[in-house]
């Protein structure tokens, strides 16, 4: 069987919403309901979080611990190297790329999206590119998925800042460099933000939590569903823009999360 594994990078200094995946999210952290999600995959093999050897961090290892979720520590700002030796360390064959920042993940898009690599035979596959590229989806619903091989090509040779920081842009930012499939929704949702990168993002992610009740086990469509009812919803945090996979940070203190 495929070895299969999701990893979740995740730290606690985020610069626009520190500590954002410890927050609480209906009596339990963004983390914690962000994992569950993930397990409700029938693909993936094993859930890790991805974390840093910073101490700042330290909440995030203690969390997964207590809730007995596998975690590494690596590199705070070379996020690429810290992907590429927890899927060592944990044996993976093909790699899915989470951030710990969308806890309304739906484990069946992760599913569709490996099963586009599988089926295409592709070097990656994704349900949206970031910035300055195309998307269907929701942002918070991303998902990236590549092979061992591709990930440790884009380990030794990727140098740019971002390639490092972003984790697989190597593997997709240069047309014909890499076999890549993308899966995309019939409809453009594409403007639709549901991640948690600020107050005002946080503030529309407990609105959708209430409204299902807590519950942690609904699908990407009854989300949608809210806003198709309600469209005042999407005014919550429209005014926020979403980061380009150009866009790096000061790494002497802080990487991405």
């Amino acid at each position: 069987m495929t070895e299969i594994v999701a990893i979740i990078q995740a730290r606690m200094s985020s610069t626009r919403l520190p500590g954002k995946v410890l927050l609480d999210l209906g009596a339990r952290s963004v983390l914690s309901r962000m994992v569950e999600r993930v397990h409700q995959s029938k693909l993936i093999s094993r859930v890790v979080v991805a974390t840093t050897l910073d101490p700042s961090d330290d909440p995030i290892v203690k969390l997964c611990q207590a809730e007995k979720i596998d975690v590494f520590r690596g590199s705070l700002p070379d996020v690429l190297d810290r992907y590429y030796q927890a899927a060592t360390k944990y044996r993976a064959e093909i790699v899915v790329r989470l951030t710990g920042d969308c806890p309304l993940i739906d484990p069946q898009l992760i599913d569709q999206t490996i099963q586009a690599l599988i089926d295409q035979q592709a070097d990656f596959s994704c349900n949206r590119l970031p910035p300055p590229f195309y998307r269907t989806y929701p942002i918070g619903l991303d998902v990236e998925v590549c092979t061992m091989a591709a990930l440790t090509f884009a380990w030794h040779v990727a140098d740019e800042k971002h390639d490092r920081e972003h984790v697989l842009p190597y593997l997709y930012e240069a047309k014909g460099r890499f076999k890549v499939a993308q899966i995309d929704h019939t409809e453009d949702l594409g403007s639709l933000r549901w991640t948690l990168d600020t107050p005002e993002d946080y503030a529309l992610l407990k609105e959708v939590i209430n409204r299902l009740g807590g519950r942690n086990d609904f699908t990407w469509l009854d989300v949608l569903d809210l806003f198709r009812k309600d469209p005042q919803l999407a005014m919550i945090n429209q005014s926020i823009k979403h980061k380009s996979m150009f866009d790096v940070e000061d790494c002497s203190t802080k990487g991405q999360a």
